[in-house]
Protein backbone atom coordinates (compact mmCIF):
# COMPACT_ATOMS: atom_id res chain seq x y z
CA UNK A 1 0.00 0.00 0.00
CA UNK A 2 1.08 3.57 -0.76
CA UNK A 3 0.34 6.68 1.23
CA UNK A 4 -1.63 9.38 -0.61
CA UNK A 5 0.32 12.69 -0.50
CA UNK A 6 -2.96 14.64 -0.33
CA UNK A 7 -5.01 12.78 2.29
CA UNK A 8 -2.14 10.84 3.96
CA UNK A 9 -4.36 7.77 3.83
CA UNK A 10 -3.53 4.41 2.31
CA UNK A 11 -4.04 3.91 -1.41
CA UNK A 12 -3.43 0.93 -3.75
CA UNK A 13 0.20 0.00 -4.41
CA UNK A 14 -0.11 0.87 -8.10
CA UNK A 15 -1.65 4.31 -7.44
CA UNK A 16 0.17 7.48 -6.38
CA UNK A 17 -2.94 9.31 -5.17
CA UNK A 18 -6.11 8.03 -3.54
CA UNK A 19 -9.42 8.53 -5.30
CA UNK A 20 -10.53 10.59 -2.29
CA UNK A 21 -7.52 12.86 -2.69
CA UNK A 22 -8.17 13.37 -6.39
CA UNK A 23 -11.83 14.20 -5.70
CA UNK A 24 -10.74 16.90 -3.27
CA UNK A 25 -8.94 18.57 -6.17
CA UNK A 26 -11.82 18.10 -8.59
CA UNK A 27 -14.86 15.80 -8.70
CA UNK A 28 -13.94 14.91 -12.29
CA UNK A 29 -10.24 14.25 -11.74
CA UNK A 30 -9.30 10.63 -12.49
CA UNK A 31 -5.51 11.00 -12.37
CA UNK A 32 -2.88 13.59 -11.54
CA UNK A 33 0.09 13.48 -13.84
CA UNK A 34 3.58 14.52 -12.79
CA UNK A 35 4.24 18.25 -12.84
CA UNK A 36 6.28 18.54 -16.07
CA UNK A 37 9.21 20.51 -14.57
CA UNK A 38 12.10 19.43 -12.42
CA UNK A 39 12.96 21.34 -9.23
CA UNK A 40 15.58 23.54 -10.88
CA UNK A 41 13.24 24.44 -13.75
CA UNK A 42 10.53 25.35 -11.26
CA UNK A 43 12.85 27.65 -9.34
CA UNK A 44 13.84 29.30 -12.60
CA UNK A 45 10.21 29.71 -13.65
CA UNK A 46 9.43 31.17 -10.23
CA UNK A 47 12.00 33.91 -10.81
CA UNK A 48 10.61 34.62 -14.29
CA UNK A 49 7.02 34.88 -13.05
CA UNK A 50 7.71 36.50 -9.65
CA UNK A 51 6.72 40.03 -10.68
CA UNK A 52 3.30 38.81 -11.84
CA UNK A 53 2.43 36.93 -8.65
CA UNK A 54 0.26 38.55 -5.98
CA UNK A 55 1.85 36.27 -3.34
CA UNK A 56 5.50 36.78 -2.53
CA UNK A 57 7.88 35.27 0.03
CA UNK A 58 11.27 33.74 0.61
CA UNK A 59 10.41 30.35 -0.86
CA UNK A 60 10.18 30.17 -4.67
CA UNK A 61 6.60 29.67 -5.77
CA UNK A 62 4.52 29.34 -8.91
CA UNK A 63 0.93 30.25 -9.69
CA UNK A 64 -0.82 27.27 -11.31
CA UNK A 65 -4.23 26.12 -12.37
CA UNK A 66 -5.53 22.57 -12.37
CA UNK A 67 -6.47 21.27 -15.81
CA UNK A 68 -8.80 18.51 -14.64
CA UNK A 69 -9.40 17.23 -18.15
CA UNK A 70 -5.69 16.77 -18.84
CA UNK A 71 -5.01 15.74 -15.24
CA UNK A 72 -2.16 18.14 -14.47
CA UNK A 73 -1.14 21.48 -13.02
CA UNK A 74 -0.25 24.25 -15.50
CA UNK A 75 1.77 27.41 -14.81
CA UNK A 76 -0.19 30.63 -15.37
CA UNK A 77 0.53 34.34 -14.91
CA UNK A 78 -2.94 35.18 -13.61
CA UNK A 79 -6.05 33.38 -12.45
CA UNK A 80 -4.18 30.56 -10.74
CA UNK A 81 -6.17 28.77 -8.06
CA UNK A 82 -3.14 26.96 -6.60
CA UNK A 83 0.39 27.82 -5.56
CA UNK A 84 3.23 25.32 -6.05
CA UNK A 85 6.49 25.42 -4.08
CA UNK A 86 9.38 23.31 -5.42
CA UNK A 87 12.35 21.83 -3.59
CA UNK A 88 14.55 24.54 -2.08
CA UNK A 89 18.17 24.82 -3.15
CA UNK A 90 19.42 25.24 0.45
CA UNK A 91 16.93 23.56 2.77
CA UNK A 92 16.18 19.97 1.74
CA UNK A 93 12.67 18.50 1.74
CA UNK A 94 10.73 21.68 2.50
CA UNK A 95 7.73 20.55 0.39
CA UNK A 96 7.45 17.29 2.36
CA UNK A 97 7.86 19.27 5.58
CA UNK A 98 5.19 21.84 4.73
CA UNK A 99 2.76 19.26 3.39
CA UNK A 100 3.00 17.26 6.60
CA UNK A 101 2.87 20.28 8.92
CA UNK A 102 -0.27 21.78 7.41
CA UNK A 103 -1.89 18.34 7.51
CA UNK A 104 -1.07 18.09 11.23
CA UNK A 105 -2.63 21.51 11.75
CA UNK A 106 -5.87 20.33 10.17
CA UNK A 107 -5.91 17.23 12.38
CA UNK A 108 -6.19 19.35 15.53
CA UNK A 109 -8.97 21.53 14.14
CA UNK A 110 -7.11 24.47 12.63
CA UNK A 111 -8.71 25.91 9.49
CA UNK A 112 -6.45 24.96 6.57
CA UNK A 113 -6.78 25.07 2.76
CA UNK A 114 -6.53 21.98 0.60
CA UNK A 115 -2.87 21.10 0.13
CA UNK A 116 -0.60 18.19 -0.71
CA UNK A 117 2.37 17.04 -2.74
CA UNK A 118 2.73 16.52 -6.46
CA UNK A 119 5.43 14.40 -8.11
CA UNK A 120 7.66 16.28 -10.54
CA UNK A 121 9.62 15.50 -13.70
CA UNK A 122 12.80 14.65 -11.78
CA UNK A 123 11.03 12.43 -9.25
CA UNK A 124 11.08 15.08 -6.51
CA UNK A 125 8.02 16.33 -4.66
CA UNK A 126 6.63 19.86 -4.87
CA UNK A 127 4.11 21.25 -2.42
CA UNK A 128 0.79 22.65 -3.62
CA UNK A 129 -1.87 24.63 -1.77
CA UNK A 130 -5.23 25.92 -2.93
CA UNK A 131 -5.65 29.70 -2.72
CA UNK A 132 -8.27 30.50 -0.10
CA UNK A 133 -8.89 33.99 -1.52
CA UNK A 134 -10.37 32.66 -4.76
CA UNK A 135 -14.04 31.62 -5.11
CA UNK A 136 -16.35 30.70 -7.96
CA UNK A 137 -15.25 31.26 -11.54
CA UNK A 138 -13.44 34.57 -11.15
CA UNK A 139 -14.33 35.66 -7.62
CA UNK A 140 -11.82 37.02 -5.14
CA UNK A 141 -12.18 37.50 -1.40
CA UNK A 142 -10.66 40.46 0.42
CA UNK A 143 -7.53 39.42 2.31
CA UNK A 144 -5.08 41.65 4.18
CA UNK A 145 -2.03 40.37 6.00
CA UNK A 146 -1.11 41.83 9.36
CA UNK A 147 1.86 43.70 7.89
CA UNK A 148 -0.55 45.73 5.76
CA UNK A 149 -2.85 46.32 8.73
CA UNK A 150 0.04 47.39 10.94
CA UNK A 151 1.71 49.58 8.32
CA UNK A 152 4.78 47.35 8.11
CA UNK A 153 6.76 46.16 5.09
CA UNK A 154 8.56 43.00 4.06
CA UNK A 155 11.70 44.49 5.61
CA UNK A 156 10.01 45.25 8.95
CA UNK A 157 7.78 42.17 9.23
CA UNK A 158 9.52 41.06 12.44
CA UNK A 159 9.15 44.48 14.13
CA UNK A 160 6.03 43.53 16.05
CA UNK A 161 4.93 41.41 19.00
CA UNK A 162 2.35 38.76 19.81
CA UNK A 163 0.60 41.22 22.13
CA UNK A 164 0.08 43.61 19.23
CA UNK A 165 -1.27 40.74 17.09
CA UNK A 166 -4.09 40.46 19.63
CA UNK A 167 -4.87 44.16 19.26
CA UNK A 168 -5.32 43.72 15.51
CA UNK A 169 -8.01 41.11 16.15
CA UNK A 170 -9.78 43.52 18.52
CA UNK A 171 -9.59 46.33 15.97
CA UNK A 172 -10.68 44.54 12.80
CA UNK A 173 -12.48 41.23 13.46
CA UNK A 174 -16.25 40.96 13.47
CA UNK A 175 -16.17 38.52 16.38
CA UNK A 176 -12.76 38.98 18.05
CA UNK A 177 -13.55 36.66 20.95
CA UNK A 178 -13.98 33.74 18.54
CA UNK A 179 -10.86 34.62 16.57
CA UNK A 180 -8.80 34.77 19.77
CA UNK A 181 -9.50 31.09 20.39
CA UNK A 182 -8.33 30.28 16.87
CA UNK A 183 -5.25 32.46 17.32
CA UNK A 184 -4.32 30.70 20.57
CA UNK A 185 -4.58 27.24 19.02
CA UNK A 186 -2.68 28.30 15.90
CA UNK A 187 0.16 29.96 17.82
CA UNK A 188 0.47 27.07 20.24
CA UNK A 189 0.54 24.62 17.33
CA UNK A 190 3.30 26.60 15.62
CA UNK A 191 5.35 26.53 18.81
CA UNK A 192 4.91 22.78 19.18
CA UNK A 193 5.88 21.93 15.59
CA UNK A 194 8.74 24.43 15.50
CA UNK A 195 7.31 26.93 13.01
CA UNK A 196 9.38 29.85 14.29
CA UNK A 197 8.88 32.09 11.26
CA UNK A 198 5.34 33.30 11.95
CA UNK A 199 5.98 36.99 11.27
CA UNK A 200 3.21 39.49 10.57
CA UNK A 201 2.93 38.59 6.88
CA UNK A 202 2.03 35.03 7.85
CA UNK A 203 -1.15 36.15 9.62
CA UNK A 204 -4.04 37.46 7.54
CA UNK A 205 -7.65 38.52 7.89
CA UNK A 206 -10.24 37.49 5.32
CA UNK A 207 -13.72 38.85 4.63
CA UNK A 208 -16.34 36.18 3.97
CA UNK A 209 -20.08 36.81 3.85
CA UNK A 210 -19.51 40.27 5.24
CA UNK A 211 -17.63 39.00 8.30
CA UNK A 212 -13.94 39.60 9.00
CA UNK A 213 -11.92 36.86 10.68
CA UNK A 214 -8.62 35.02 10.60
CA UNK A 215 -7.74 33.57 7.21
CA UNK A 216 -6.92 29.86 7.00
CA UNK A 217 -3.43 28.87 8.09
CA UNK A 218 -0.66 29.03 5.49
CA UNK A 219 3.15 28.96 5.37
CA UNK A 220 3.03 26.30 8.07
CA UNK A 221 6.22 24.26 8.20
CA UNK A 222 8.70 23.21 10.83
CA UNK A 223 11.43 25.72 10.17
CA UNK A 224 13.23 24.33 13.22
CA UNK A 225 13.53 20.91 11.55
CA UNK A 226 14.68 22.63 8.35
CA UNK A 227 17.43 24.47 10.25
CA UNK A 228 18.49 21.40 12.24
CA UNK A 229 18.71 19.38 9.02
CA UNK A 230 21.48 21.64 7.69
CA UNK A 231 23.49 21.54 10.90
CA UNK A 232 22.26 24.47 12.95
CA UNK A 233 22.40 23.95 16.72
CA UNK A 234 19.22 24.27 18.79
CA UNK A 235 20.69 27.27 20.63
CA UNK A 236 20.99 29.07 17.28
CA UNK A 237 17.26 28.76 16.53
CA UNK A 238 14.52 30.92 18.02
CA UNK A 239 11.18 29.43 19.10
CA UNK A 240 8.89 32.14 17.74
CA UNK A 241 9.27 34.99 15.25
CA UNK A 242 7.47 37.70 17.22
CA UNK A 243 8.33 38.17 20.90
CA UNK A 244 5.84 37.12 23.55
CA UNK A 245 6.28 38.68 26.98
CA UNK A 246 9.46 40.18 25.55
CA UNK A 247 11.16 36.92 24.52
CA UNK A 248 11.51 34.58 21.56
CA UNK A 249 13.15 31.67 23.38
CA UNK A 250 12.60 29.76 26.59
CA UNK A 251 8.81 29.83 26.37
CA UNK A 252 6.96 27.71 28.91
CA UNK A 253 3.46 26.47 29.60
CA UNK A 254 3.01 29.48 31.88
CA UNK A 255 3.99 31.78 29.01
CA UNK A 256 1.38 30.30 26.72
CA UNK A 257 -1.43 29.53 29.16
CA UNK A 258 -1.20 31.97 32.07
CA UNK A 259 0.17 34.95 30.20
CA UNK A 260 -0.94 34.65 26.57
CA UNK A 261 -4.24 32.77 26.85
CA UNK A 262 -5.45 34.11 30.21
CA UNK A 263 -3.98 37.59 30.44
CA UNK A 264 -3.63 38.77 26.84
CA UNK A 265 -6.44 36.85 25.11
CA UNK A 266 -8.78 36.76 28.14
CA UNK A 267 -9.82 33.19 27.37
CA UNK A 268 -11.76 31.29 30.07
CA UNK A 269 -10.32 28.12 31.61
CA UNK A 270 -12.86 25.92 29.83
CA UNK A 271 -11.85 27.21 26.40
CA UNK A 272 -8.14 26.92 27.14
CA UNK A 273 -8.66 23.36 28.34
CA UNK A 274 -10.55 22.53 25.14
CA UNK A 275 -7.69 23.82 22.97
CA UNK A 276 -5.13 21.80 24.92
CA UNK A 277 -7.36 18.72 24.76
CA UNK A 278 -7.76 19.08 20.99
CA UNK A 279 -3.99 19.07 20.58
CA UNK A 280 -3.46 16.22 23.03
CA UNK A 281 -6.03 14.02 21.30
CA UNK A 282 -4.37 14.67 17.93
CA UNK A 283 -0.87 13.69 19.09
CA UNK A 284 -1.16 9.92 18.43
CA UNK A 285 -2.43 10.59 14.91
CA UNK A 286 0.31 13.17 14.38
CA UNK A 287 2.97 10.64 15.26
CA UNK A 288 1.47 8.03 12.93
CA UNK A 289 1.34 10.55 10.07
CA UNK A 290 4.91 11.62 10.75
CA UNK A 291 6.20 8.05 10.71
CA UNK A 292 4.40 7.41 7.41
CA UNK A 293 5.14 10.81 5.86
CA UNK A 294 7.21 11.64 2.80
CA UNK A 295 10.03 13.12 4.87
CA UNK A 296 13.24 11.05 4.87
CA UNK A 297 13.91 9.06 8.07
CA UNK A 298 16.49 11.50 9.43
CA UNK A 299 14.01 14.40 9.14
CA UNK A 300 11.29 12.28 10.74
CA UNK A 301 13.60 11.67 13.68
CA UNK A 302 14.33 15.38 14.09
CA UNK A 303 10.62 16.21 13.86
CA UNK A 304 9.59 13.50 16.34
CA UNK A 305 12.23 14.61 18.84
CA UNK A 306 11.08 18.22 18.55
CA UNK A 307 7.42 17.27 19.05
CA UNK A 308 8.27 15.31 22.19
CA UNK A 309 10.30 18.24 23.59
CA UNK A 310 7.64 20.88 22.95
CA UNK A 311 4.75 18.69 24.12
CA UNK A 312 6.67 18.03 27.32
CA UNK A 313 7.13 21.79 27.82
CA UNK A 314 3.34 22.18 27.48
CA UNK A 315 2.61 19.24 29.78
CA UNK A 316 0.53 17.49 27.13
CA UNK A 317 2.98 14.78 26.01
Amino acid sequence: MNRCPITYRSCPADERYSSAGLRLLSPNLKQLLDFPYDARQQRREAVIHAAKMSIQGVQPKLSVRLNAKAGLFEIVDCGGRYVIKPQHDVYPHLPENEGLTLHLAGLCGIDVPLSGLVRCADGSWSYFIRRFDRVGHNGKLAVEDFAQLAGLSRETKYDFSMERIVKILDSYCTFPAIEKVSLFKRCLFNFIVGNEDMHVKNFSLITRDGKVGLAPAYDALSTTVAFLSIGKRPDQIEEIALPLQGKKRGLTRNTWVDYFAHERLALPDKIIGKVLADIQSAVPVWKTCLAESFLPPEHQTLYARLLDQRLTVMGIA
